[in-house]
Order: C-alpha cells, then sequence, then structure tokens
C-alpha cells in the first residue's frame, strides 16, 4: 500500500446509496447513469469474506437484489416491490478487491409484476447470472 493511498477509496463518478437498513450493513451499495442505464457497484471488503477468502454468495445475492429491485422499482414509476422469485447462478468468484458490477434490465412488466435479468462483473469477469419477479405492492391508503 502507498503512503497517503485509500485502497478502500470507491471510484470516480460512483454515487452511495444512503441505505438505513439491511444494507448498511453489507454495503455501501453505489450507481451511476451511463447512456441511460442505471449501474450499481460495490468494493469487496474483508467484512464480505466466506469460509474460502472469497465474497460470500450471501453478499453477491444481497447486491443483486438490491440493485435489481431498484431498477424494478423505477420501472414502476417509483411504487413499492417487493422480491417475490430470484434465480441465481454463480458463474465465477470475487477477492476482497474486487469492484462487483451490475447492469440490470427490465424484461417485461405488467400492472403488477416486473420480470428483471442482469449479470454480475468484475473486471469483465461473470460471477453471477441473476432473474427475478417483483411484485408491485397495492397502495393500502
Amino acid at each position: 500500500m502507498g503512503e497517503g493511498r485509500d485502497e478502500t477509496a470507491f471510484p470516480a463518478g460512483w454515487t452511495a446509496f444512503d441505505d438505513p437498513g439491511f444494507v448498511a450493513l453489507t454495503g455501501p451499495v453505489h450507481h451511476r447513469l451511463v447512456e441511460g442505464r442505471k449501474q450499481f457497484a460495490f468494493k469487496a471488503e474483508q467484512k464480505h469474506v466466506n469460509l474460502v477468502g472469497l465474497v460470500h454468495g450471501g453478499m453477491l445475492v444481497t447486491f443483486a437484489d438490491r440493485s435489481l429491485s431498484i431498477v424494478a422499482m423505477e420501472a414502476m414509476d417509483g411504487a413499492s416491490c417487493v422480491t417475490l422469485e430470484m434465480n441465481v447462478h454463480f458463474v465465477g468468484a470475487a477477492k476482497i478487491g474486487d469492484l462487483v458490477e451490475t447492469v440490470p434490465e427490465i424484461v417485461r412488466k405488467t400492472s403488477s409484476l416486473v420480470f428483471v435479468r442482469s449479470i454480475l462483473t468484475s473486471g469483465g469477469r461473470p460471477l453471477v447470472t441473476v432473474s427475478g419477479i417483483w411484485k408491485v405492492l397495492k397502495d393500502r391508503s
């Protein structure tokens, strides 16, 4: 490590989400908009490690759920949505210090459901493929 260099600093151009709930314990999760598409990232830290020294699969799923949920809610004009189902396939591994990124895409939406998919990557390497269904909550007022 070089003198005065912050190894935990996040790359320029990203903004951290203010997540007061569960994600605050695992995050921060960052985001940016590139060519009209929302991108998400987190930097793997020691707190994300599993028993074999790699990023824990639970962290990758938490990150995917947070990222895809945001895109689902934005697709429904800010309506609250909850995860009904997520299909996750681990195809690679991330190490501490890696920048893990994803760019979710809406596959389909109806009046009450949003179908979303994405690939989590690090340095261009695929780590996780994920797809899911989000339910739009009805306003109970």
